[in-house]
């Protein structure tokens, strides 16, 4: 087992890695920059490192700093987390070359998930359900017209490279194509470094549903059931839960099945989530593979009794998925994690600034991730996640019950949070029914902006 981490990120995740460190006996770094002095991930850890200025190319994501943090610290492993340098295959493998284990997929494996098209053709020779759409990178309008002619209107284009809804355009009709190829490739290049761009049948009004993935290193995969992401606005996720009430037993094995045959077949190690869209008719459809631990991994932890991050650690010291996991493999109750953001809850603006007064809610089946504190300050620098709110219960009803219950006893005064935009959607008659769907929001006017 390791016998230092030090953990590449900040804010909750690195709190939360920290936390799994210490149930595992193993000492932390954390890095910081100049704006995250005084936060509670440097409080906790063994030691901390300060790697740079408030901005994050010149601190978290500065690859040198971060090496050097964990040199001069003698850690023997990174812990990337989340966002940042968790996917970035250079990073790993970088570490590698230092000596240090990434506590993560390999290099190559995160390259070949990281180029969606890519994965796409992985997933598909495993016999996992995918979208009609390109073979690979679109090259030019023509190639894009005749495919979108052969797959019907409307089609998605996405970037390669990308995540978070940027490099992504729906189009409706060939006038439309070209305007909005060369829009898609250029907000992908400036995002990513990267212009490539595919393109996809897009589902109207989908659901949307991720997998939990686990391999080990000795070629043993599992897939920990599933989770709800469906309610999001601009792409960004804000609910989650863990069963979805859309995915019945028969086709959470069918797909397990098939991603267990993809997942070996690349030789897939750690933590993963594997993205679906789901059509009115109930079929399941790949998008894209998440090397690394999700936001939302509080879910399936609380519906499994399985620490992820903790299975994270033990997979990259060596250990096997038969010690890791509890078996038989089960999924019992139910989980809903709110992201209760620093923004404004009608006009959606960010709202960074001075915690004045906060209290964390409590009782039976409540949990909240959180690295917030009264007078902790949420810079303007970074996400703006404050907390992650999670309610569980024997059933949906009881956790939802449970949520609200929480929401109304979490306080955070001194900025605006969407605490009460998550308030309406709980009271909706159609979350309630889980009528669910990545429009939800637009449908019933509950993310109407107003200025």
């Amino acid at each position: 087992m390791f016998q230092k981490i030090l953990i590449a990120n900040r804010g909750e995740i690195a709190l939360r890695v920290i936390c799994a460190c210490k149930d595992l006996g193993i000492r932390t770094v954390a890095v910081y920059s100049e704006a995250d002095r005084n936060s509670l991930h440097t409080r906790f850890a063994d030691e901390a490192v300060c790697i740079g200025p408030a901005k994050s190319a010149r601190s978290y994501l500065d690859i040198p700093s971060v090496i050097s943090a964990a040199e001069i610290s003698n850690a023997d492993a990174v812990h990337p987390g989340y966002g940042f340098l968790s996917e970035n295959s250079d990073f790993a493998e970088v570490c590698e070359t230092s000596g240090l284990k990434f506590i993560g997929p390999t290099p190559s494996v995160i390259r070949l998930m990281g180029l969606k098209q890519m994965a796409r053709a992985a997933m598909e020779e495993a016999g996992v359900p995918i979208l009609p759409g390109s073979k690979g990178i679109l090259k030019n309008v023509e190639e894009a017209e005749e495919l979108a002619e052969g797959i019907g209107y409307p089609v998605m284009l996405k970037a390669s490279a990308g995540g978070g809804g940027r490099g992504m355009r729906v189009v409706r009709s060939k006038e439309a194509l070209q305007p909005l190829l060369a829009q898609a490739q250029a907000e992908a290049a400036a995002a990513f470094s990267c212009g490539d761009v595919y393109m996809e049948k897009l589902v109207e009004n989908p659901r949307h549903i991720e997998f939990q993935v686990l391999g080990d290193q000795h070629g043993n995969v599992e897939i920990l059931g599933e989770r709800e992401c469906s309610i999001q606005r601009r792409h960004q996720k804000l609910i989650e839960e863990a069963p979805s009430t859309a995915v019945t037993p028969e086709l959470r094995e069918r797909i397990a099945k098939s991603l267990r045959v993809a997942f070996k077949a690349v030789g897939y190690t750690n933590a993963g989530t594997v993205e679906f869209l789901m059509d009115a008719s109930g079929n399941l459809y790949f998008i894209e593979v998440n090397a690394r631990i999700q936001v939302e991994h509080p879910v399936t932890e609380l519906v499994t009794g399985v620490d992820l991050v903790a299975a994270q650690i033990r997979i990259a010291a060596g250990e096997r998925l038969d010690d890791i996991l509890p078996r038989p493999s089960r999924i019992c109750g139910h989980a809903i994690e709110c992201r209760i953001n620093a923004e404004h809850p009608e006009t959606f603006a960010p709202s960074p600034g001075r915690i004045v007064a906060f209290n964390l809610p409590g009782g039976a089946g409540v949990r909240v991730d959180t690295a917030a504190y009264q007078d902790g300050v949420i810079p303007p620098y970074y996400d703006s996640l404050v907390a992650k709110l999670i309610a569980f219960g024997s059933n949906r009803e009881q956790a939802i019950a449970r949520m609200r219950r929480a929401l109304d006893m979490f306080v955070i005064e001194g900025i605006h949070t969407s605490i009460p935009l998550h308030r309406r959607i709980l009271d909706h008659p159609d979350f309630a029914a889980g009528r669910l769907d990545t429009g939800f929001l637009t449908r019933t006017g509950l993310a109407v902006e107003k200025k």
